[in-house]
């Protein structure tokens, strides 16, 4: 027998099993009307009215339905009443600029736009079929209660979301991820990070991002209770963990440290100690952040590494038994690492040191985009673009191959020396890129954004303290203190924009 697998799996669950259990705690305030404490019940009863809606407007099997939100009962809900009834949701960053949202408005050939109060005066020029500003108003239009959906039938390779990636030097692609893409890795993740139904989940990730990781799916099937916040805030969310008895969270590395500097003027003991354990995604955190969250916070530290074409699960990283006795600094040297593969993954550097993945969860292509998807789907391996090493099946990240550093014939991972640059105390952003030199052919240059109350910090003192860690052709030659770094819409360091200068009018970006 075979089923197909569809993201409406996960609901159907919640509410025959946990129908009467809170599912979602929304945002109190916000400037749409905040939906409250919601059961799994009344979830699925509004997932079932937000699809007889589109059936009302004349939205289609295979229809696109674009949404700009922050995290919401909304947006979350919005993954099941639209994907899971026949059309394709297209979660857009709410960071992006009208231009940007037109554009993938457009490419997506979306017919119906959903956008949140707090952008919709900068959206005003963005057109679709069918636009609603997200409040109480465009509820009544949006959610049917009185007529059922149709359910249209839905095969498990059908596109359930299309999620833009935030390109840096050109348009970003849509990423096609199916019913099955979305529902394996969705199992994974569940698997892998230990989730279950007396996990309380607090969304500190924006949902719009890979579709939250997967995991509104996974912890909405297994009866999980979803706490949502709308704007990351360190100190916001140590009094949610605290309030709401906060088990598992996810983020960034500038997450955990917007938290690790909450907790240092937190009065009292840290909530969720003993309690919370925490995915770190986006970049390999340094390790001293690895043993503050251990120490400080009293948290696990567990990783991830993925891209949204992979849905996003690569592999895990999470503390093993073998690992209980040895000291903090080098249990945190392994937790660094981007980990094992996940179940059903393969992976295997090429000779030219990219990470090459092949499982379930890789995307089946980019929307209306076949020269890129062949491109990336090549010799039947989906390929990353980052560089790394692999050994004893554990994956190390060591950069995005564009970023590494031939200086003098050495090759030299920027994460490497920025992991270094973050272990002094004066550091609160640091980028390290390579730059033209007469001699070694490029040399190695960091970026750094100092801590408040360290602005006497010198530049000798940043390259002394990477000379004293590392090899002498790996540390910089030069430290430039900045007030800011670019970043992408999500949070991605913009590198090539760093690099730019030095390397202006010449033919290569290399040297």
């Amino acid at each position: 027998m075979q089923i197909p697998l569809s993201v409406m799996d996960f609901l159907d669950r919640a509410e025959l099993v946990y129908g009467d259990r809170v599912g979602i705690v929304d945002e109190p305030v916000q400037p749409a009307e905040s939906w409250g404490e919601l059961s799994y019940r009344r979830i699925a009863g509004l997932a079932r009215a937000q699809a007889a809606g589109l059936d009302r407007l004349g939205v289609g099997p295979g229809e696109r339905v674009a949404i700009v939100s922050h995290n919401s009962a909304r947006l979350l809900t919005s993954f099941f009443g639209v994907s899971g009834y026949g059309r394709v949701l297209v979660p857009v960053n709410f960071r992006l600029k009208a231009e940007e949202v037109s554009y993938i408005v457009e490419q997506s050939g979306a017919s119906v736009l959903l956008v949140d109060p707090e952008v919709a005066d900068a959206l005003s020029g963005v057109a679709a079929e069918h636009k609603f500003v997200l409040g109480a108003d465009s509820d009544a239009v949006l959610y049917d209660g009185d007529h059922a959906p149709r359910r249209y039938a839905v095969s498990e390779n059908d596109t359930a979301t299309i999620n833009y990636t935030s390109g840096t030097t050109a348009r970003p692609k849509g990423v096609q991820l199916t019913h099955r893409n979305i529902w394996l890795n969705a199992t994974l993740m569940g698997l892998h990070y230990g989730a279950n139904d007396r996990d309380v989940y607090l969304h500190t990730l924006p949902m719009f991002h890979a579709n939250g990781w997967g995991i509104p799916f996974s912890l909405t099937g297994l009866g999980a209770r979803h706490i949502v916040l709308r704007k990351v805030d360190g100190a916001e969310i140590l009094r949610r963990v605290e309030r709401h008895g906060v088990t598992f969270l996810s983020g960034a590395p500038a997450v955990v440290q917007m938290v690790l500097d909450a907790a240092a003027d937190w009065d009292g003991p840290v909530p969720g100690r003993d309690r919370v354990r925490m995915i770190v995604a986006g970049a390999p955190p340094p390790t001293s952040v690895v043993q503050q969250v251990e120490e400080r916070l009293g948290w696990e530290f567990m990783q991830l590494y993925g891209l949204t074409e992979t849905s996003p699960i690569v592999t895990v990283n999470r503390s093993r038994a073998e690992w209980d006795a040895l000291p903090a600094a080098e249990r945190a040297e392994k937790l660094v690492q981007a980990g094992s593969p996940a179940l059903g993954t393969q992976l295997r550097v090429d000779d030219q040191g990219e990470v090459l993945v092949r499982s379930n969860t890789v995307l089946a292509g980019y929307w209306r985009q076949p020269e890129a998807t062949a491109e990336a789907l090549r010799d039947d391996w989906f390929h990353t673009g980052d560089g790394g090493t692999l050994e004893d099946g554990r994956l190390t990240i060591s950069d995005r191959k564009k970023d590494v550093i031939i200086s003098g014939g050495e090759n030299v991972s920027s994460i490497e020396v920025e992991d270094c640059l973050y272990s002094h105390p004066a550091v609160a952003e640091a980028a390290v890129i390579g730059v033209p030199h007469e001699k070694w052919g490029e040399t190695v240059k960091a970026l750094v954004v100092l801590r408040e109350g360290h602005e006497g910090v010198t530049e000798a003192e940043l390259i002394a303290h990477c000379k004293h860690r590392l090899a002498g052709f790996k540390s910089p030659t030069t430290v430039e203190i900045r007030d800011t770094l670019p970043r992408t819409a999500t949070g991605k360091l913009q590198k090539f924009r760093l690099r730019e200068p030095y390397w202006t009018g010449r033919e290569r970006q290399v040297n």
